[in-house]
């Protein structure tokens, strides 16, 4: 499957569809089974306080893919990403309750890199509670 979007379609500024995600604590046990990464500040309300944390937190790798879906729903092609990188800035914390975290993810198309592979850069802005959680956010994209 190639990207849908079109590269003679976006100009910088163009935004991509908002997405918010739910983090719960039972989505971050799957993600651990998944993923391997069993270090307990992630499932463990106590080990999580002993080291100086609010409460349990996201993977910061559950978090950063979380957010690229935003991109790859837009581009309609997860392969279209040929580069996705970013910093964590806070923690998603994760409450023990019904409702969890929320993540809350927009974008918007940067700049036009090369017009003969069709690439542009996207920026992503991610926040959880009002913090943003994630920043340098960024991935190229190679459109239709």
């Amino acid at each position: 499957m190639a990207a849908r979007i079109s590269y003679r379609d976006v100009e910088p500024g163009t935004e991509l569809p908002a997405r918010t995600f739910p983090v719960t604590r039972a989505a971050l046990v799957r993600y651990a089974g998944a993923s391997g990464d069993f270090n307990p500040i992630h499932w463990n309300e106590r080990v999580a306080r002993q080291v100086g944390l609010p409460d349990v937190i996201a993977h910061g790798m559950f978090t950063m893919a979380e957010a690229a879906r935003v991109v790859t729903d837009w581009a309609g092609d997860p392969a279209a990403v040929t580069e996705y990188g970013v910093r964590f800035t806070k923690p998603v914390v994760v409450p023990d309750d019904d409702t969890g975290a929320t993540v809350e993810v927009t974008a918007k198309v940067a700049a036009k890199l090369d017009d003969e592979q069709r690439t542009v850069r996207v920026d992503l802005t991610a926040t959880s509670a009002g913090q943003k959680v994630l920043g340098m956010a960024r991935a190229v994209v190679r459109l239709a």
